[in-house]
């Protein structure tokens, strides 16, 4: 394991953790005694990481979209890299605030935090055109919530006119950290069988096992 394995591998997942330990910074910089002029360019890369990540998963995206999200990202990751290695070290901050903020502390062990080793359950309900809206449990408990090891549920997806057994082959993914989301298509998807299965993720980008494959038809 190297000593940047916290950041998460997947693009939602980056966009969490960083938002995360941005809104902590901003909320303790001073205590932490870390310069505010650096929490704020901090605080603006992940803003603009957002608003590209936005424009890139939208159905209508173009390469250009795809390309500046990807430049974007980088640049957030090296910062976040630098911020946590120049400042989140310093005998300020304590090992509270490193575990507020998802960053291991170097004076010990970490507490693991394995993948979780159970499954999403996903069931939708359509009401308007073109939109599904997905309710994900935690397939070891009967209310809808994720596993306290996990940030999220990657539900990957894809629109296909043979069926999906494999969920390898599901190619699109969006990461949800909420009881409900509503996946939305271009309405040339309409009437067409959407596949759709999904993983527990972790702040490590570690995903736990498969959900089972379900479908539904886009009203």
């Amino acid at each position: 394991m190297t000593k940047h394995d916290y950041l998460p591998r997947s693009d939602q997942g980056l966009l969490v953790w960083a938002k995360n330990l941005v809104l902590y910074a901003m909320e303790h910089y001073d205590a932490m005694k870390i310069p505010e002029e650096s929490v704020v360019l901090l605080q603006q890369q992940y803003s603009a990481y957002s608003n590209t990540l936005t424009k890139a998963e939208f159905p209508n995206r173009g390469k250009l979209d795809v390309l500046e999200k990807n430049e974007a990202r980088d640049v957030l990751k090296s910062s976040l890299r630098k911020f946590v290695q120049g400042f989140l070290y310093n005998p300020a901050v304590t090992d509270v605030d490193r575990e507020a903020m998802g960053v291991p502390s170097h004076d010990r062990n970490p507490t693991s935090r394995p993948a979780p080793d159970t499954h999403p359950v996903i069931t939708t309900e359509s009401k308007n055109h073109y939109e599904l809206i997905l309710h994900i449990r935690d397939s070891g408990r009967s209310r809808r919530k994720k596993p306290e090891n996990a940030i999220g549920a990657v539900v990957y997806f894809k629109t296909s006119d043979e069926p999906i057994t494999d969920p390898n082959q599901l190619t699109s993914s969006v990461l949800v950290t909420r009881a409900s989301h509503i996946l939305e298509f271009p309405p040339s998807e309409r009437g067409k069988t959407v596949y759709m299965a999904a993983r527990w993720e972790n702040a490590k980008g570690e995903k736990g096992p498969w959900s089972e494959i379900i479908s539904e038809i886009i009203s």
